[in-house]
């Protein structure tokens, strides 16, 4: 069995005295594939030398996170452009809108998510989409720049079934972690209305760790607990799960 965690801070402070156990830890549980978003320009070093230690299980991802976007946010977009240009990634993340930190903010964060996507268009890659009180905002861009070559993940869904739909409909898996163990959580209600064809997994380690580890730091060994609870909620093997979701982030990042 293979479990691809689709969206994994590895490079977080929250691992520097234990990175590579944790890292080795996760391969133990069969978690063989890991996803790494950017945040900004102070990660990028720690980045390419999580990729260089684990070349066969770390795949690099760039962008620059919505609560990133501040007073240097056009040469931090220089700096995403520049390495998109010089090397391989598999996708443009994370990126998108975050009202919940700050709104005075959400004109520049709308124009620099605008950027990235067509960066994503002009290399051919996916996006990964980074939401937080703000699924009006990411669907009236989503809606302005839909097209054929626009399309990737939903990271951390926690939206509605309606939102879901709307969320797929624009070529987005959506990206299941913690969330859907929580109590509160509610997507656990509606998310098998959703096919499995639609779902990716992923921890967003050191954050949003699941049940029974909620409120402690995540690491991507607990996306076990996330393929538990899908296989409870879709009446399906953990194994079939893991095989379908991999599957799907193949296709999504070409990997």
């Amino acid at each position: 069995m293979i479990i691809t965690d689709t969206h994994t801070h590895l490079y977080s402070e929250a691992f520097n005295e234990d990175r590579t156990e944790m890292i080795q830890r996760a391969i133990d549980a069969n978690v063989k594939r890991f996803f790494i978003p950017a945040i900004d320009s102070s990660y990028t070093t720690a980045m390419l030398q999580l990729e260089k230690d684990f070349p066969e299980h770390v795949f690099l991802m760039m962008g620059l996170h919505p609560t990133s976007v501040k007073a240097s946010y056009k040469e931090e977009l220089a700096h995403v452009e520049a390495l998109l240009d010089e090397r391989t990634f598999c996708a443009v993340g994370e990126i998108g809108i975050d009202l919940y930190w700050d709104t005075a903010t959400l004109d520049i964060q709308i124009e620099a998510f605008k950027f990235q996507i067509n960066l994503a268009k002009k290399y051919q890659l996916p996006i990964v989409i980074h939401c937080r009180d703000a699924f009006d905002e990411i669907f009236e861009v989503l809606e302005a720049e839909k097209s054929d070559d626009l399309f990737g993940i939903f990271h951390c869904f926690t939206g509605n079934l309606e939102q879901a739909k709307k969320a797929i409909s624009y070529n987005m898996k959506l990206g299941i972690g913690g969330v859907v163990t929580f109590k509160n959580g509610k997507i656990d209600q509606f998310i098998n209305q959703i096919d499995l064809k639609h779902l990716v997994l992923e921890t967003d380690a050191p954050y949003l760790a699941p049940k029974p580890f909620r409120g402690k730091r995540n690491e991507s060994a607990y996306i076990n607990k996330v393929l538990e609870k899908l296989a409870e909620l879709y009446q399906i093997s953990e194994a079939e799960i893991a095989r379908i979701t991999t599957e799907n982030s193949k296709a999504i990042f070409g990997i």
